[in-house]
């Protein structure tokens, strides 16, 4: 019990000399560093270009889901990569476990694939409009001899 303690006291030490290092950086750059703005400092920038239009423009959240997806298999890689490098070593139960995580992915994968949500023009569903309905000569009759 006492060396568990004494571990995460050395992680406590070493994560609070971390923070008082980097706040300490900060509050130093702050204190030093010249005060002259001026409206170039404040543009935005754009690869050296005049910045076009409001920096506030709105995505399309199809990039959002293919980035999320794109991350989910890049860390998939990583984790798989330690795995193959000593694959040997393992055995066949590692093989199993290797593909049910793969599997996992994939049947997110096809579930997202058959919801739509990777298609980037979703189709716009059609919704079936009555026509009106012709006015009966009955109608028609008893209208005209009510007014």
């Amino acid at each position: 019990m006492d060396q568990t303690l004494s571990n995460f006291g050395n992680v406590f030490v070493f994560l609070s000399l971390g923070i008082v290092f980097v706040a300490g950086g900060f509050l130093t750059s702050r204190l030093l560093r010249p005060q002259r703005p001026n409206p170039a400092k404040k543009s935005t920038y754009e690869c050296g270009e005049e910045a076009i239009g409001s920096a506030w423009v709105k995505f399309n959240i199809r990039f959002y889901v293919v980035a999320l997806i794109f991350i989910i298999f890049d860390v998939e890689v990583v984790f798989l990569f330690p795995w193959a490098t000593i694959f040997k070593q393992l055995g066949s139960f590692a093989l199993v476990e290797a593909l049910v995580f793969a599997g996992i992915l994939m049947l997110g994968l096809a579930y997202a694939w058959v919801k739509g949500d990777l298609d980037w023009v979703r189709p716009t569903p059609v919704i079936p409009t009555m026509p009106e309905m012709p006015e009966s000569p009955s109608a028609k009759t008893t209208s005209f001899t009510i007014q």
